[in-house]
């Protein structure tokens, strides 16, 4: 973007920076009165390349547009380090497993597993809001199946699921090390496992106990 910018972008611009949600081309436009969503999405793509290498910046993540600070500027609007709950390891797995092969029902990520899921795992990944109940699979039972969301996208940084790292990358970062993976199987990996799904079932039980007391 060159020059003094047009109306339409400064639309846009104003919407974006007021938004408190990343919003896609087709929600700018319907703010903007319906506008044209194809200008609309010239007027976006002007504007990211304007904010490229500046303090901020105009990114795309999961088809949605929305303002963040430069990543290489975070420390310095950073003033306590937040405590961030960290997940178990059984939650790491599932949401893996949800991210690599979306969309995916409760028994599929047993079978993957090889080991049963508690629902307070799945529970838990939902109220982060990183995965969701994308429909039923249309088979007997007709099991739920879950996938990831676009802010799931946007915590890791990914513009799609195609930006997660392949198995050569995973492999590379020592991620799939056989190494670690003989090294789990010695120290008693099933073992970690078990404890990370009680924890996790903590969470129904006390649902239950909660259910129980409001009767």
């Amino acid at each position: 973007m060159s020059g003094k910018p047009d109306d339409l972008q400064r639309a846009v611009e104003a919407t974006l920076f007021a938004s408190e949600e990343a919003m896609t081309v087709e929600a700018i436009a319907g703010h903007l009165g319906d506008a044209d969503v194809s200008a609309v999405r010239a007027a976006v793509q002007a504007l990211a390349e304007f904010y490229q290498n500046r303090g901020i910046e105009l990114v795309e993540r999961g088809k949605k547009w929305h303002f963040q600070t430069a990543a290489d500027l975070a420390h310095l609007l950073r003033r306590e380090r937040e405590q961030v709950r960290r997940l178990s390891r059984a939650a790491t797995e599932v949401l893996a497993i949800v991210a690599y092969h979306e969309p995916v029902s409760r028994a599929e990520i047993e079978s993957i597993r090889g080991v049963q899921t508690a629902k307070g795992t799945l529970d838990v990944l939902m109220e982060a809001g990183w995965i969701k109940i994308a429909g039923r699979r249309e088979v007997p039972g007709r099991p739920v199946i879950y996938a990831t969301t676009p802010e799931f996208l946007q915590h890791f940084g990914l513009s799609s699921r195609r930006d997660l790292p392949g198995i050569d990358e995973l492999r590379a970062s020592g991620l799939l090390d056989p190494v670690d993976d003989a090294y789990d199987a010695l120290t008693g990996v099933e073992e970690d496992r078990a404890v990370d799904e009680a924890d996790d079932n903590q969470v129904d039980t006390a649902s239950d106990d909660a259910g129980i007391d409001q009767a």
